[in-house]
Order: C-alpha cells, then sequence, then structure tokens
C-alpha cells in the first residue's frame, strides 16, 4: 500500500531541506555555547560537593530529592511542550523556526554543553542555586522534546471533521483545547510522559553528579547515590540504591501512571466501547471515594466560571483581526533577535576559527562512525518494539503482566549497568563498539514503545470489529489497520529516538572504567575528550556539526515521513 510513498513534490522536499529556520537555529546554539563557555572561564577553579552518604538510612530522603527534581522538570516540560506544540502546529511562519529547533534540540547531547551551561550559572549564581538549576534543566531536556513531538504530531493529525465542528461552534482557543485538542491528545501525551519520566531517570546520575576538570558538581539524590556507590565499587550501596530506585518507580506506575491511563480511557476515538479497558485499582477506589465526589462538587462550578470569564474576555477571532497588533511586536523581536545573532555569531565564528584542520577531520570521521551506530540501535530497537508494543496496547492480559516490567526496566537508568556488560564484553573484537550500540540501544528503544503502546491504545474498538467482519488476519490485518494507525507514533517515536541515540552517544563512546579511560571513534567520544579537558572551541565545533548532521537527517528522512503521517494517515 505505499507505506514510505512520499507525497511531497520534489521541489517541496528540497525547499525543506535547509532553511533560513536552520541557519538561525545554528547560529542561535552557537551563540548560547560560546556564550555559556565565556562565562564558563570565571567560574571557581575548585568547586566540591556534599559528601553522598552510602547508607541505607539516607535513601529515603534521596529518593525524594530526586523525584522533586524530577517533577520540577516534569511541570516546565509540559509547560513547554503545551505552549511549543501548539505555536508550531497552528501558526506556518513560527513553524518554519519552532520545528528545525527542536529537531536540533532533542538531538543535541545535553551533556556536551550542560558543563558550559552549569560553570557560566556558577559564575553567576551561587554554587548550590546553579547545580541545582543545572540538574532541572538536564531532566527537562530528558523529558521536553518527545512528549513536545507526540503533542504537534496530535494536533497535525486532528480529524478534519473535528476542527470544522469547533469552528463551527466557534470555540475560542481555551475551549478548544479543554474541549477538543487535549482530549484527543491525551493517551499519546500520558505515554510520552511517562517515557519523560524514564528519560529523566537515565539522566539522573549525569544531572546529580558531574565532574568538569577539578571542579566537581555533587547533589545528594539516588542518582548521586549510585554514581558514589558505583565509583566505590560497593556492591552493597548498588543493590540498596537500585532496590530503592526500583520501589519509587513501582509506586509512581502504580498511584500515579496506571490511574491516568485507567481514566485516559474515555478520550479514545471510537463508536464502540473497548471490550478490555485498562484498569487500576488505586483510580477505582479514588474514583468512588467520597473525597473524589467532595471535590467534583467544588471543582465544576470554580471551573465553569473559569470559562464563562476566558468566553466573555477571549472570544473566538479571525485572524486578520489580531495579525496588525502582532506585526510591530514581531518586527521588534526579529530586530533583537537578529542583533544577538550578529554579535553572537561573530564571536563564535572567532572560537571556531582557532580550531585546527586536522581536528576539522577527527569531527568528520566522528560523525559518520557514530551515525552508523545510530542507524543500527534503531533497527534493533524498531524490530522488537512494533510487536511487543501492539501487544501491549491491543491485549489487556499481556499489559497487566508487562506494562509494569517495561515500566521499571525504561526506568532504571543503563548507564548504571553499563559498566557490567561492557566488563562481559570488553575483550571480545569491537567489545567497546558493541557496548557502545547496546547503551545507545538502551537510550532509543523505549521512545519507540512507548509511543507504539500509545498508538495501539488508541486505534478504535470498531475499526478492529470492521477488521474481523471482513476477514482480516495476519498481514493482511497489519497492513491494513495496525501499520496505518500506527505509522505517525512511530514517526514521532522514531525521531525522539535518535536524538535518545545521540544523547547516549556522549557516555558510551568514552567510558572510564578499571581506572582506564577507553573510547572509540565517534562524535559522543569527541565530545567527552573536550569536556574533560575544557577545550571549548572544539566542543563548539564538534556540537555544531553534530547538529548540522542531524538537520540534514531530518529534513532528509523524518519530515518527509511526517508530512506522510499528516496527509495519509489521519484518523478520520
Amino acid at each position: 500500500m505505499g507505506l514510505f510513498q512520499n507525497t511531497l513534490p520534489p521541489k517541496e522536499r528540497m525547499a525543506r531541506l535547509f532553511t533560513w529556520g536552520d541557519v538561525i537555529v545554528l547560529l542561535l546554539i552557537a551563540v548560547l555555547l560560546s556564550g555559556g563557555a565565556r562565562l564558563a572561564f570565571n567560574a571557581p577553579q575548585e568547586v566540591l560537593g556534599p559528601d553522598i552518604a552510602l547508607t541505607p538510612q539516607a535513601l529515603p530522603w534521596y529518593a525524594l530529592l530526586s523525584v522533586g527534581r524530577m517533577a520540577g522538570a516534569y511541570a516546565l516540560s509540559l509547560l513547554f511542550t503545551l505552549l511549543y506544540g501548539r505555536a508550531a502546529a497552528y501558526n506556518h511562519s513560527a513553524e518554519r523556526i519552532l520545528m528545525p529547533l527542536l529537531d536540533v534540540l532533542q538531538s543535541v547531547p545535553i551533556l556536551s554543553f550542560l558543563p558550559v551551561v552549569l560553570l557560566g550559572l556558577s559564575a553567576i549564581l551561587p554554587q548550590k542555586l546553579a547545580v541545582e538549576l543545572a540538574a532541572i534543566v538536564l531532566i527537562f531536556t530528558s523529558q521536553a522534546w518527545n512528549m513536545t513531538f507526540g503533542w504537534y504530531q496530535s494536533l497535525t493529525t486532528l480529524p478534519k471533521e473535528l476542527r470544522e465542528a469547533s469552528s463551527i461552534f466557534r470555540l475560542n482557543p481555551w475551549l478548544r483545547f479543554k474541549k477538543l485538542e487535549l482530549p484527543f491528545g491525551m493517551i499519546s501525551l500520558i505515554w510520552n510522559s511517562m517515557m519523560s519520566w524514564a528519560g529523566g531517570w537515565f539522566f539522573l546520575m549525569a544531572a546529580e553528579t558531574f565532574t568538569v576538570g577539578s571542579k566537581d558538581f555533587r547533589l545528594p539524590g539516588l542518582g548521586s547515590y549510585l554514581r558514589e556507590a558505583a565509583s566505590l565499587g560497593n556492591t552493597q550501596a548498588i543493590l540498596w540504591g537500585l532496590a530503592v530506585l526500583i520501589l519509587t518507580i513501582v509506586a509512581l506506575d502504580q498511584f500515579i501512571w496506571r490511574p491516568l491511563l485507567a481514566w485516559s480511557d474515555r478520550f479514545k476515538m471510537e463508536m464502540v466501547e473497548s471490550d478490555e479497558p485498562p484498569t487500576s485499582w488505586f483510580y477505582a477506589l479514588a474514583h468512588h471515594s467520597r473525597l473524589a465526589e467532595w471535590f467534583k462538587k467544588m471543582n465544576d462550578p470554580l471551573a465553569n466560571q473559569f470559562d464563562s470569564y476566558l468566553v466573555r474576555h477571549f472570544p473566538m477571532r479571525d485572524l486578520d483581526e489580531t495579525n496588525g497588533k502582532r506585526n510591530w511586536l514581531n518586527l521588534l523581536f526579529a530586530l533583537i533577535l537578529a542583533g544577538v545573532l550578529l554579535y553572537g555569531g561573530l564571536r563564535a565564528a572567532l572560537m571556531l576559527w582557532s580550531v585546527p584542520l586536522h581536528q576539522w577531520g577527527q569531527i568528520l570521521a566522528g560523525v559518520l562512525a557514530t551515525l552508523l551506530r545510530v542507524v543500527v540501535s534503531l533497527a534493533l530497537a524498531l524490530a522488537w518494539t512494533i510487536p511487543v508494543g501492539v501487544a501491549i496496547g491491543t491485549n489487556r492480559r499481556v499489559a497487566a503482566i508487562l506494562q509494569p516490567v517495561v515500566q521499571v526496566t525504561a526506568s532504571v537508568p543503563a548507564t548504571a549497568i553499563f559498566p557490567v556488560f561492557l566488563l562481559l564484553v570488553i575483550n571480545l573484537v569491537g567489545g567497546l563498539n558493541i557496548a557502545a550500540v547496546f547503551l545507545m540501544l538502551m537510550g532509543t528503544q523505549w521512545y519507540l514503545l512507548f509511543n507504539i503502546i500509545a498508538g495501539a491504545s488508541a486505534i478504535p474498538q470498531d475499526l478492529k470489529y470492521t477488521s474481523a467482519l471482513m476477514g482480516l488476519n495476519g498481514w493482511a490485518r497489519w497492513r491494513t489497520l495496525v501499520l496505518p494507525a500506527l505509522f505517525p507514533y512511530i514517526v514521532t517515536g522514531g525521531i525522539t529516538a535518535s536524538g535518545g541515540a545521540w544523547n547516549a552517544s556522549i557516555v558510551a563512546e568514552y567510558v572510564e572504567f578499571g581506572g582506564k579511560t577507553l573510547s572509540s571513534t565517534g562524535i559522543g567520544a569527541l565530545i567527552a575528550q573536550a569536556t574533560a579537558k575544557g577545550d571549548y572551541p572544539f566542543l563548539l565545533a564538534s556540537t555544531l556539526s553534530l547538529v548540522v548532521t542531524v538537520v540534514l537527517v531530518n529534513r532528509l528522512f523524518w519530515r518527509p515521513l511526517y508530512q506522510i503521517a499528516e496527509d495519509k494517515y489521519r484518523m478520520e
């Protein structure tokens, strides 16, 4: 059925390959990196973090601190997702800047510019506040992008008849968001939120413990506890830390994510009720409690008053009514941005000019080697996540068994078990390359799996009945129903998974193991080496080279697939 047939004319596809939006984004990234590097030169030379207690008694407090940082980062991620995704989906002028920027941000290894961000903050803020903000920013960058892509995909695939109905009823932006957009994208948003928390746990060790040369930044928490235990070889402490981490993940699953999934089943687009809706013992208990009834009685009048206020003061308007007011603001913003980019771009160009030619050759070889590992890890991830994700998303009995296992496994930081796997393969031919692909796979597969589960869960029950009445079984059912329904979710999962792979390359290609430093050819290893040495011009050059590669891959591959998903596989 031509699942990957390109629906865009060749000229339009080439026009999207590299735009002025990409140029502005590249300049903005260069300005931020170079500015952070210059601030980093003024940071304290010796920075020591607090001692991390490896006693079991400290773990409850550490778990609470880590969950607090994760929750703060998630709140920022959710706000960013709702505002950014909506602006990119509905404003075509803004989309030309916002989507290239999102493509870049989700794929740039945050660990490459965390040092300059952290050291820059340390130069202008008190140390404890700077380290806390840097940790939350790092966790935020591991949570926000896949949620934003999922929300953007939901808004761009809204059924035409629902969009027309909202226009007929003249819903203002708030009611359109509350009654149409949020319910339609809720299932995808919840599954991507679960994935975001798993991604946050993945980078928790890096967020709470970070060393640049003689500067040691450390925050008390589960991540720093596991990092300290691993560096000291304290097996008992590692087991205690993993046990508390797994217990925390299971508690969050039972008391937050499972109830949210059971609640979100009402938002499926279907004419027939599902035979096996998701269930949650805590949701059933809370839903029928007196406290829930009291809250509903108190909340409904307040919500109605809030809606009425917004309808009166912010009625639906045609675009022409607001364009005139926005033009001068857009012009002012453009002038300020142009000035910042011009000045910062010149400073960044001076830093790049100081990079020797032979280092540019190393960067080119590193980008190609890491790109190959990214492709291999994505292929391995797709091979198992599609069948497993469909099984979990369409079969409640399978979901009851596998979903908690997936939740826990996805949330256990792969960086904590990576040394054990490296010990097993380090003596094999290409052992470090095998280990690097393994860690990159651990950083990619969950993005795909959770999006595929969300897509399979959102398939309407009436379409399942229709396919059964038509006698579609096996490959015919997959080709006609399952794969078309999953296609937008696979694209969203794929683009965020590739970003996870580029991120994981930093820790996968440059490893400190057994008192030795092991590295393989790759852009991640070059960025890690530049970070360790404090070579900021080389760090800027390698990071920007990675950004350009990511932009090209997204334009040549992912964006056409997004267009196909929007044009051909809308649920309507």
